[in-house]
Formats: C-alpha cells, sequence, structure tokens
C-alpha cells in the first residue's frame, strides 16, 4: 500500500514540481485527513522537507467521500529547505517516542505514526544532508545504533535493522543453548 501511495504521491505531488519523493512517513496533525513528512529532492539536487496533506474529495459519480485517491487531493502545507534545518531533535532515545523536533528559524513539532518511522526520516535526512551538502546533519537525542552506518548497515531502511536484530537475538539463543561446566 505504501508503495502505491508513493508512486501516486510522487507523480500527482513532486513531478509536477520538477523533484522526485525520496521519502515519506505519515504524521498525525491536529487537522482532519491524513498528513505526510515528505523529502523530495529537485533536480538540481536541492532537498526539501514538506508536510503534505490528504484532503478528502468527493467522487462525482458515487457521492462518497475517498481519501488520497484523486489528483488534486494532495496539498504541500509547508515547505522547508534541508540546509534550513539546524537541528534535528529525537527528544528522548531512551524510550519510544514517536515524536521529534525539527528546528529551523523556528521549532516545528511533529509527531510520526511510529519510532520506526521518526528513525526512517533521521536516517534519511542524514544521508542526503551529506550527500548533496556534505555536511552531517545534526542530530540530538536519538540512538544512533539504529542510525550510524554498521558492518551490516545499508541504506535500506528498517529492514536492515530489524535483520541485525534478529541476528542478534539468534546469536543469544545459541550462547544460552551451551552447556555451562560446572
Amino acid at each position: 500500500m505504501s508503495s502505491l501511495l508513493r508512486e501516486e504521491m510522487d507523480r500527482v505531488l513532486f513531478r509536477r514540481e520538477g523533484q522526485k519523493l525520496v521519502e515519506f512517513i505519515e504524521i498525525e496533525e491536529q487537522h482532519q485527513g491524513r498528513h505526510f513528512l515528505c523529502v523530495s529532492i529537485s533536480k538540481d539536487k536541492e532537498a526539501q522537507i514538506s508536510v503534505v496533506m490528504c484532503r478528502k474529495v468527493k467522487d462525482s459519480r458515487t457521492k462518497k467521500l475517498q481519501h488520497c485517491r484523486l489528483e488534486d487531493s494532495y496539498e504541500r502545507t509547508e515547505i522547508w529547505a534541508l540546509e534550513d534545518l539546524q537541528i534535528l531533535d529525537g527528544r528522548d532515545p531512551d524510550i519510544d517516542d514517536p515524536y521529534f523536533l525539527m528546528h529551523f528559524d523556528s521549532v516545528r513539532s511533529v509527531r510520526a505514526v511510529s519510532c520506526a518511522a521518526k528513525y526512517t526520516l533521521a536516517r534519511c535526512l542524514l544521508s542526503l544532508s551529506r550527500k548533496h551538502h556534505h555536511t552531517a546533519l545534526k542530530l540530538k537525542n536519538f540512538d544512533l545504533t539504529y542510525i550510524q552506518p554498521t558492518p551490516m548497515y545499508s541504506d535500506r531502511g528498517d529492514c536492515v535493522v530489524l535483520a541485525q536484530i534478529c541476528f542478534y537475538a539468534f546469536n543469544l539463543v545459541c550462547l544460552s543453548l551451551c552447556p555451562v561446566p560446572l
């Protein structure tokens, strides 16, 4: 489902403006409807972060409300340049907290739908910052073991992190099955 949503959002909203959608996460906002925090990149390698709102629209044939299915249902409500992002603050790395803060000229509070989504976005922004701005994005209050590259990590997202956790769990099971000399 998310890959279809990504393709539709990229086609309808970002390609029209000469950009490519790199990553998006669903966020929770006070306004009704679905909201997404999107990272896009233009042809001249300028990265942008934007909040996209999916409006409910009526299908003229069925008179029913549809969610994110018509071409005019996406709207960018806020846009920032990645180079203007001073600090990405995860608030507390020791608890499973989907909230984070983006420090621009002002501070924007964001609540992702999950902690995994928050870390996916952080990895994407860090990677783009290094690749296109040749500087590391300043991260604060993130568990760096989920963000920094390890020998097993390659920029493939949460599946690699899950595989690494399973690998460690398998090692613990094997060690627990070993006989202990008395």
